[in-house]
Parts: structure tokens; C-alpha cells; sequence
């Protein structure tokens, strides 16, 4: 791609992102130190100023990063509930997360 690349589209955790560089992201928890750099090869897409590339991966494109923070959301509460049974249940959930800094957007290859 000849073109400077604006954004692209990562799959990670089995979601995905569309970020640039200089972007804060938080995925799910991936298996990384604070400080490390990450290097995301499946890249779905890539946007330039006038082209739009694809592929499940696009060939000859890395988006690398760096962990910012591993740690966990919110408390979020799950209540269950039977009417007229006296069934009662109460439990949370912190989801984990990795929050990631992307530092570049490469061509890499011929």
C-alpha cells in the first residue's frame, strides 16, 4: 500500500477495534506485562487517505502497541430472581482488561 495508513481494523479477544496511532484501547485480557510491546498480525482492514484495503488477515500489516495497564472494570452486580419461588441470588463480575496504547501502524514485508 503506497499510501500513508490512517487506521486499520484489529481483531483481538474476539472482538474488533478500529484504532490509529496514538489510540487507548482496552481489550480483553491479554497475556502481556505492563511495559511489553504487543504486535497485532490479524489486521481485518486498513484505511490510507484514498484506499481502503481488506483481508482475513491483510498480508504485509502489523499494528504494534504497548501495555499501558492490566487490571479489572467495575463491579457489575447479577441478580437472579423467581417470582413466588424465594429464589435469590446475588453475585458480581469484574470483567479483566488489558488497556494498550498503539504506537504504529507498519507496512511490513516486500
Amino acid at each position: 500500500m503506497s499510501t500513508a495508513i490512517e487506521h486499520a481494523v484489529i481483531k483481538t479477544g474476539g472482538k474488533q477495534y478500529r484504532v490509529s496511532q496514538g489510540d487507548v484501547i482496552f481489550v480483553e485480557k491479554l497475556d502481556k506485562a505492563e511495559g511489553e510491546t504487543i504486535v497485532f498480525t490479524d489486521v481485518l482492514a486498513v484505511f490510507g487517505k484514498d484506499k481502503i484495503k481488506t483481508g482475513n488477515p491483510v498480508k504485509g500489516v502489523e499494528v504494534s502497541g504497548t501495555v499501558l495497564k492490566n487490571g479489572k472494570n467495575k463491579k457489575i452486580k447479577v441478580f437472579k430472581y423467581k417470582a413466588k419461588k424465594n429464589y435469590r441470588v446475588l453475585s458480581g463480575h469484574r470483567q479483566p482488561y488489558t488497556k494498550i496504547q498503539i504506537s504504529s501502524i507498519a507496512v511490513v514485508g516486500p
